[in-house]
């Protein structure tokens, strides 16, 4: 099984369903829908969860809405924050919509 890495601070959304998409960079970007993945904590590479890849769809920064924020279980303006301390040089993006294994 693939991984994929968060911070821990998404680690109880994602465990509860309330966080059912990631946005990454392009050097992310080569996960395929139906991919069953293993979820570690970015910090600490400790397991935390499974993950199966629903979708994965190109976004520009400004495109970004509100169904996002909602699906990333924060605000419009978080989430637009998070983006930008994350990829602060970047406008191009992927969502990476999943659902708990």
């Amino acid at each position: 099984m693939n991984k994929i890495t968060f911070f821990s601070r998404f680690e109880a959304d994602i465990v509860s369903g309330k966080k059912t998409i990631t946005i990454r960079d392009k050097s992310e970007s080569y996960f395929q829908a139906g991919q069953e993945l293993s979820v570690f904590t970015n910090e600490t590479d400790r397991l935390f969860a499974h993950i199966r890849v629903l979708s994965v769809t190109p976004i520009q920064f400004e495109q970004l809405n509100d169904t996002h924020a909602k699906q990333e279980n924060m605000t419009l303006a978080e989430l637009k924050q998070v983006i930008k301390e994350i990829y602060p040089n970047d406008n191009d993006f992927f969502v990476i919509e999943f659902e708990l294994i």
